[in-house]
């Protein structure tokens, strides 16, 4: 296979799998229009319309669809044989992509990086640290660290670890409207919102049951809601994981322990294929291990 086919045919492929152009041109690193020239260039090669274009979508057609049936184990076994010598040669190298939640990702992912990369100085790393949930096909992501569910039926997940879940306050802030003494006592509370969380899980004598809670503000950063939790806005409910300095702060102090019992998992997840490359192995046992001693 000529270099210039082989360049065709890893564009198709990854048109596919990616959904479009732009995608496709994220995941290798490359510009649309060179995505877009290999493409037409194998379909005037072939002879054939592969895709169908829009201004929304790209479709296959059914010699697409045929064409990509019989290609893709073609590339897979490639990349399987690129994986199994750089393995055994030792020298694992090319670029990962990481996606990870903001905080957790800045205490735990970002202090574990030198020793990855002196382990194995050949990787090159991207690491995305975003509190939303990546997709890892259109932003080309390798592998994805997460704390919190996992809705991803083409995805491989690996729980590492678990991290409960702790209800904090300040103490200048409890002095002024008091400690809640059991979980309906939050509706006299502001709270302050992570995401879409308004309902609170607990566990009590009858069992698990969640409260409806309400406050003045909301974020999609988990950064936002403990500035808030540590300048005395309100109460806020995080995972364990995240506050580590905050529990240790003189002024920080946690609320309804008998009844937070929660915990979320840790999970490394990758996309769904048959083949991973031996560098996203690698960088996935590395923090499988290092997470797994750490949280």
């Amino acid at each position: 296979m000529t270099m210039d086919r082989f360049r065709e045919l890893t564009a198709f492929v990854t048109v596919v799998e990616t959904g479009g152009f732009s995608a496709a041109a994220r995941r290798l690193g490359d510009s649309q229009s060179a995505i877009s020239k290999s493409v037409n260039a194998l379909e005037k090669r072939l002879g054939a319309t592969l895709l169908s274009r829009s201004t929304r979508s790209v479709t296959l057609t059914d010699q697409g669809r045929q064409y990509y049936e019989r290609t893709r184990p073609l590339l897979e076994e490639i990349e399987e044989a690129d994986g199994e010598l750089a393995s055994s040669s030792g020298d694992v190298r090319g670029l990962v992509r990481i996606a990870a939640p903001s905080t957790f990702g800045r205490l735990h992912i970002v202090p574990l990086i030198p020793k990855l990369l002196e382990l194995h100085p050949n990787i090159t790393l991207d690491v995305r640290l975003s509190d939303a949930v990546r997709d890892l096909i259109d932003d080309g992501v390798d592998l994805a660290i997460r704390v919190s569910p996992v809705r991803d039926p083409d995805s491989v997940v690996k729980r590492v670890a678990t991290t409960k879940l702790v209800c904090v306050g300040a103490r200048h802030y409890l002095r002024r409207h008091g400690t809640p003494a059991v979980p309906t006592d939050l509706a006299q509370h502001n709270c302050l919102i992570y995401g879409d969380m308004t309902e609170w899980p607990f566990q009590g004598p009858d069992g698990s049951f969640t409260v409806q809670v309400q406050g003045n503000l909301y974020s999609n950063s988990v950064e936002t809601i403990l500035a808030g939790v540590r300048a005395g806005v309100g109460i806020g409910m995080f995972n364990r994981a995240s506050l580590v300095g905050d529990l240790q702060h003189p002024d920080i102090v946690t609320v309804l322990d008998e009844f937070v019992s929660s915990s979320r998992d840790i999970s490394l997840i990758w996309p769904r294929r048959r083949f991973i490359p031996a560098r996203v192995r690698t960088v996935t046992d590395f923090f499988a291990a290092e997470l797994a001693l750490r949280i």
